[in-house]
């Protein structure tokens, strides 16, 4: 007797179906929860010692810098960007890391694909 191939249950995956459905909408639902949580969750980074911090959403929005006025010199300002940029780019890498982190939760590693989220 010949053996028909595809899935129990007859058709293409039969109540399954409706199963896998539900449960991919259920991650949807999940995964928009998590982004909306993400895009207010603060990461702080510093350079120059402490000398200048940024805190930044994973959304990608600066919230804050501080500059301490150790590091504010009239005569040396290219010094002074160069550590807001390095804390600007160090806190953006850190909210980066952390929706990386937790939306793979949800994808199973397909959150390693550059501009997914």
């Amino acid at each position: 007797m010949a053996r028909r191939g595809g899935f129990p249950g007859g058709g293409m995956g039969g109540g399954n179906m409706n199963n896998i459905m539900k449960q991919a909408m259920k991650m949807q639902k999940d995964m928009e929860k998590a982004q909306e949580e993400l895009a207010d969750k603060t990461v702080e980074a510093a350079s120059g010692g402490g000398a200048v911090k940024v805190i930044a959403t994973c959304g990608k929005e600066i919230r804050q810098i501080e500059i301490s006025q150790d590091v504010v010199d009239p005569d040396d300002v290219e010094m002074l960007q160069d550590l807001v940029l390095a804390a600007v780019n160090e806190a953006l890498r850190k909210a980066d890391e952390e929706t990386q982190a937790t939306m793979s939760k949800y994808t199973g590693g397909l959150g390693n694909m550059p501009g997914l989220f």
